[in-house]
């Protein structure tokens, strides 16, 4: 029995250990190569670890093309397209939780529909709008497309949330007097804070990784976002392709969403897990 228990032990920590590497070499490998010097990345066989270390590639990023720029598109539209979601996607979600309303059934199966497309589809249509609505080179042609997408899926999360809670918590602040609205923004949406912040980075996430739309919508390139701008990096010449820089521009990339996930790990961690035990 003490064998079974310690056999069992030792093939989950390798299968986590085998897992995680899985997962983490081929971050690893950017990394390296990030700060290795060209005349390593271009040895064979490869030089897995750098004999000189060296950042002149994270400094070319910035000297040759505006990258300070493009990391600031990338923030600013995917907080507000977070926010945009936020904003709607909770008010929508506590009425279909709460509120008994004409072919609930059908609006949350169409909900569910939506959410479920490939948006990848709806390429051509928004392509069209936007020439129609003159939108090229704007930041709305990005973030109204992103926030539509990502609502149905913060919708849903979101309403699973307020189902949870307690009824009774609407009760007695309906007998304090508090109306809808701001029964919602001060009691419910603060006891939902970790589903807020678990859709909020999903939604974060999806927009600061979109290519096709922001390839397509944006070509000034003051606008790009970065994987755009990582995507079109290029050698001196036409043969060369630019390992190094690449390496670098993807760290740079990666980055702010590695000190996102870290910041709230325990606010992520809880609205993933938030309902799973009763009692």
């Amino acid at each position: 029995m003490k064998w079974g228990k310690n056999s069992n032990y030792i093939i989950l920590n390798v299968s986590i250990f085998f897992i995680t590497s899985f997962f983490l070499i081929p971050v690893i490998w950017q990394v390296l190569t990030s700060i290795k010097t060209s005349e390593d990345i271009s040895t064979i066989p490869n030089i897995y670890f750098p004999k000189l270390i060296t950042f002149e590639h994270y400094v070319e990023l910035f000297k040759r093309r505006p990258f300070v720029l493009y990391i600031f598109n990338s923030i600013f539209v995917s907080t507000i397209s977070t926010i945009i979601c936020l904003v709607i996607g909770s008010p929508a979600a506590y009425i279909l939780a709460r509120i008994n309303i004409h072919s609930k059934n059908l609006i949350l199966i169409l909900i569910s529909i939506v959410s479920l497309f490939p948006y990848v589809l709806l390429f051509l249509g928004l392509l069209e709008t936007i020439r129609f609505l003159n939108l090229g080179n704007n930041y709305l042609a990005l973030i109204i497309p992103y926030s539509g997408i990502n609502l149905p899926l913060t919708i849903l999360i979101m309403r699973s949330f307020f189902q949870k809670l307690p009824k009774e918590l609407e009760d007695a602040a309906r007998i304090d007097g508090y109306k809808i609205i701001p029964m919602l923004t001060q009691i419910l949406l603060p006891l939902t804070f970790p589903a807020l912040v678990t859709t909020g980075i999903l939604t974060f996430i999806f927009t600061w990784n979109e290519y096709i739309f922001s390839l397509t919508f944006i070509t000034r390139e003051t606008m790009k976002t970065i994987p755009v701008a990582t995507a079109q990096i290029g050698g001196s010449s036409v043969f060369e392709i630019p390992y190094g820089p690449i390496s670098a521009a993807t760290v740079l990339g990666t980055f702010p969403l590695i000190l996102l996930v870290f910041f709230f790990q325990k606010r992520i961690v809880a609205g993933l897990t938030a309902g799973a035990v009763k009692g």
